[in-house]
């Protein structure tokens, strides 16, 4: 069976875009190649990380662990040029979907104000492997944020704190299993998403066995790019959550 083609996003879908995931590196396997080809385009890009990723390393205290790769997160993010990067203090590892952290990750949304909110899939498989569980807690709870951020009557303490509701348009997530939207990131973007992952040098340097970022990522996005008939992509599942009921 041949696979649909996939779509590629207007130029002018969006401006502005927020980027949740749970630990520092979540985003550099592939997703930042597509920031970098945004904000070469000049639309605003921020992180959201929900933990400092301070449980990822055997061979260092959690605390020197946190240190560690926040540092190598602000380095790889400025690689592909995001325009500023936040952390939460939950706790790596261990990460539970809850009310509190809904309200956190819809108070950063109504902060930004962003046009497209990218997470993570919490499906408990991709691409035949189990999905880690901090991945899915942090994918299934922005995309919730990301409603209760446009709900007024939601969190009502926000709108205590200033934060009017803000009702963003995409819902993108990466790793999906049925994309429907892929970003062409031949060239310059691939090359700082590669930049981005080598970014976390220590960190990768800690897991046996991890292949070398350069082949890994040209790899899976000439994969990718097939598929929307381009050398090299990212590919989405996108939710135009402005759209009219089906």
């Amino acid at each position: 069976m041949v696979d649909d083609p996939l779509a590629q996003f207007d130029d002018d879908a969006f401006a502005r875009v927020l980027c949740v995931v749970a630990h520092p590196d979540d985003l550099e396997y592939g997703t930042s190649a597509a920031v970098a080809a945004w904000t070469s385009r000049g639309i605003q890009v921020a992180y959201l990380l929900l933990t400092r990723g301070e449980a990822g390393m055997d061979a260092l205290t959690p605390d020197r662990t946190a240190d560690l790769r926040v540092a190598e997160q602000i380095v790889g993010s400025t690689a592909v040029r995001v325009s500023e990067v936040d952390f939460l203090p939950y706790p790596d590892g261990v990460l539970e979907y809850s009310l509190d952290l809904r309200r956190d990750i819809a108070r950063e949304i109504r902060r930004h104000r962003p046009d497209a909110v990218v997470v993570g899939s919490w499906e408990v498989e991709i691409a035949g492997r189990l999905n880690q569980a901090d991945h899915r807690v942090a994918g299934l709870a922005a995309a919730d944020a990301v409603r209760d951020a446009a709900n007024r009557w939601v969190f009502p303490d926000l709108i205590a704190e200033g934060l009017e509701p803000w009702s963003t348009r995409w819902l993108l997530v990466s790793g999906d299993s049925r994309p429907t939207h892929g970003v062409d990131v031949t060239g310059d973007p691939l090359e700082r998403g590669i930049t981005s992952l080598e970014s976390h040098q220590q960190y990768l340097a800690g897991i046996p066995g991890h292949p070398p970022p350069r082949p890994m990522l040209t790899e899976m996005a000439a994969a990718q790019g097939r598929r929307l008939g381009v050398p090299y992509a990212v590919h989405f599942r996108a939710h135009d959550l402005h759209a009219p009921p089906a």
